[in-house]
């Protein structure tokens, strides 16, 4: 795909699944409110989507602060 078709796709909560995204709705709710997560687009009625772009942007800004956080060792 290139990056224009890719900046245009849309993510379902299923596909949030498959990437390893399992959190309850609430909590998205929570992570969007407080800017910790892409926020959703209402795409009518119960139905929402995401960006695949902010998406994978957020995974990636996820991995660059796990290779920041030092953890005690034991």
């Amino acid at each position: 795909m290139t990056e224009e078709t890719l900046s245009k796709t849309l993510a379902t909560r299923d596909d949030l699944k498959r990437m390893g995204i399992t959190v309850s709705n609430q909590t998205l709710l929570r992570w969007e409110s407080r800017g910790r997560f892409p926020r959703r687009i209402k795409m009518g009625g119960t139905t929402c989507a995401w960006l695949v772009s902010e998406l994978d942007l957020w995974c990636k800004d996820r991995a660059e602060e796990r290779a920041r956080t030092f953890y005690a060792d034991y």
